[in-house]
């Protein structure tokens, strides 16, 4: 399936973002204490990938391999992701840019709460600002329901493409979910999620294809 333009689905904090380099950007992200998830974490998990970078993935938060080596998604469901991305010859890290909603890891992998997604918010803005993707992929449902703020279950918006901002957007289950049901048939978790990385792969070559055509 082919990414389907629409309006944003999120008002941005884009033009209220401080103006800054990636470095200072990330320097001052270390060292944040907005919410409670500072009292807990060994360290901030900021990012996995260049800068600017075409394909960015944006994940939920970090889990406790994540919280002790600092990058995001290293654990079970982070080498399945490798794996995946491997298999449409997207390369961590020279090929995509990986973050979560939130920074720090939540005490005993639970969900983040809204007031730690909104503290964390104005990070995962600047940071879509400077990365400059041109494709987003959202992995699982908080991500989803963080960044377009939809209701609908996972399984429904999985595959479907909307914009974030301008940016072309999708979603894929998150690699977790993934590992609970791990059969490769057709038509199940593991098999969709095949798909639906081809389908992003297909749209990062159009796009290089285009700006190679512009150069020329």
């Amino acid at each position: 399936m082919s990414p389907q333009p629409s309006p944003p689905e999120s008002p941005s904090l884009i033009d209220t973002l401080p103006v800054r380099t990636y470095t200072e950007f990330k320097t001052e992200c270390l060292k944040c204490k907005r919410c409670r998830l500072a009292e807990t974490r060994t360290q901030v998990v900021v990012d996995d990938g260049p800068t600017p970078c075409d394909l960015m993935l944006i994940g939920e938060g970090p889990g406790a391999d994540e919280d002790a080596q600092g990058i995001p998604f290293v654990g079970r469901s982070g080498q399945l992701l490798t794996k995946i991305l491997e298999t449409v010859d997207i390369k961590r890290p020279k090929d995509v840019y990986i973050t979560n909603v939130v920074k720090c890891r939540p005490p005993g992998n639970r969900a983040p709460e809204p007031d730690e997604e909104a503290h964390c918010r104005p990070w995962l803005e600047e940071q879509i600002k400077l990365i400059k993707p041109r494709i987003i992929v959202l992995v699982g449902a908080v991500a989803m329901k963080t960044l377009l703020g939809r209701e609908k279950a996972i399984t429904q918006m999985r595959g479907t493409w909307t914009q974030y901002n301008g940016i072309d957007t999708t979603i894929i289950f998150h690699p977790s979910y993934l590992l609970r049901y791990p059969s490769p048939e057709k038509g199940k978790p593991k098999w969709l999620t095949w798909q639906d990385m081809k389908a992003v792969k297909n749209a990062l070559e159009l796009y290089r294809s285009a700006n190679a055509e512009q150069k020329n």
